[in-house]
This record gives C-alpha cells, structure tokens and sequence, in this order.
C-alpha cells in the first residue's frame, strides 16, 4: 500500500492581465489551469488545484492562497523550485507549506484582503505602469472617498455592488477595515478586508468612490446605497487592471502574527 499524498498549501502571485481569471475554462490560459499543468508534469499524473477563491480576467494576486496533493516523495522547497521552473512567468509561487489533508483553502479562510491602485499622476499612464492600475485622467480627492469609505465597515448589504446575484449565501458581508492611502506619489491605494465579496464588488465600491472624490455624487450616496434606496444606482465598476488580492487570512496566521512575524517582511501584503 503506498503511503497518502501530501496536501501543500500554495502562496501564489500573478499578472492577471494576459489570464483569464483563477477558474479553469476554455478558451485561453488560467492561473488554476497552469499550475495543474504544471503540477501534473511533476506528478505524472492529473492533479487538482483548490483555490481561495476566484478572481476575474485581468485582476492580479500577491496572496491567492491554494492547495495540490502531492505524492510524499516530495518536499516543500522541491515543490516551490519545481512550480516556478515550469509556470509561466506571469506566474510565481512564493512559498510552499505541507498542511493537513482536510485543510482547504476557501472554507477556512476567515477574511479577505483586497487593495486597488488608482493612478492620478501623469506617470501612472506610463506602459510599466498603466497595466496594475487603474491610470485616472484627473485627479479626485481621496479625503471624500475616504468619508465615503467610513460607511463600509461593518455587516451590510452590498447587493448593490454585486454584478451577480447570490440569492443562495445572501449579500451581507461583513467589512473589518477600508480606507484609502497614499500610493508613493503616483496616487492612491484603497484597501479593504471582508469575510467574503461578492462577483465585481471591490470594482463598483472603488468606481462610486472615485466618482464621489471627483465630485460627481455626494459622500451620502454610500450609504444610501448600502441601505438599497429605490432607484439609486453605483457607478460603472473600476476597470480590473487595478485590483489585487493581496491576502487570504487564516485563523492560525492571526495568531502566528500575534506573536510576532512568522514570514520574511514584505512576504505578504498589499502591493506597494
């Protein structure tokens, strides 16, 4: 009887902009998709990949959290090299950790960490630049977004920031911090973790906000759309090219970092 496979637990950065999305599909590359191509190579075998949870084409990650079992020959920073060699370069794995064979990586997530950049100098448009931001025209001003933002912490509705309904699980979310700061002179940065975000919410939150910082609505329309007023309607959603998943958050990495740092500093965070 051979001896059970290894479940590994991935931290995975990538460049959405060429990918369409996490989720396997047809009819171009995904992050989910290369890495079971990958993982089947070395496995000699098809591998599955559980994921976090999904991001759509052209949104990025610095902290997508995901799972493969591996047969037990293999080792963590085998893992990680091996991965890396064989995944496209919009791709990166930045760590491999063994974990127990029941831990999956959606259902144990506590909460999830989203960060936007909006680029409102003239640099932001610049080809190195205007692909992992959301490059502004003119710019607005962060001190109303960020009256705006006050209104999200919380448990609320946010039925009217979902491009998809999910009458099943319900549209409350619960918001345990959102804000916006500064992003290195080049504009700003809006971050939020939520227990869970439902299709495009982070996108129609940041496109209400900035059309609020531009003076195109008042600070008040957040809450009233959290309060579903009849016949007010979000703005268009901030394009993809802005958004990262910056971090999934686990219950023994909140406790792990209540003693300390456990990681290499800058190893996961928001994108800088």
């Amino acid at each position: 009887m051979s001896d059970p496979d290894t479940r590994f637990k991935l931290t995975v950065h990538y460049d959405g902009s060429a990918l369409h999305g996490w989720q396997v599909q047809p009819g171009g590359p995904t992050v989910q998709g290369e890495i079971e191509r990958a993982a089947k190579r070395l496995a000699a075998g098809r591998r599955v990949v559980l994921g976090a949870g999904r991001t759509d084409a052209g949104v990025h990650a610095c902290g997508q959290v995901a799972v493969v079992d591996m047969p037990p020959s293999w080792s963590a920073g085998a893992l990680a090299k091996s991965l890396n060699a064989l995944l496209p370069g919009a791709i990166w794995i930045e760590r491999v950790e063994a974990v127990p064979g029941e831990f999956h990586p959606r259902y144990e997530a506590v909460s999830r960490t989203y960060a936007y950049r909006v680029g409102t100098a003239p640099q932001a448009a610049s080809p190195f630049r205007r692909q992992w931001c959301w490059p502004l025209d003119r710019p607005f001003d962060r001190d109303l977004a960020a009256l705006a933002a006050e209104s999200l912490t919380g448990a609320h509705d946010f039925r009217a920031f979902a491009k998809a309904g999910q009458p099943h699980r319900g549209y409350r979310c619960r918001v345990e911090q959102a804000g916006w700061r500064e992003w290195n002179g080049m504009g700003a940065i809006f971050d939020i973790t939520a227990n869970r975000f439902l299709h495009r919410m982070v996108r129609y939150l940041v496109g209400t906000m900035v059309d609020i910082g531009r003076g195109a609505r008042p600070v008040s329309d957040m809450a009233r759309l959290l309060n579903a007023e009849p016949g007010l309607r979000t703005s268009r959603p901030a394009p993809p090219s802005g958004l990262f998943l910056a971090r999934v958050n686990y219950a023994d990495d909140m406790r792990r970092e209540d003693q300390g740092p456990a990681t290499p500093a800058g190893a996961i965070g928001s994108p800088a």
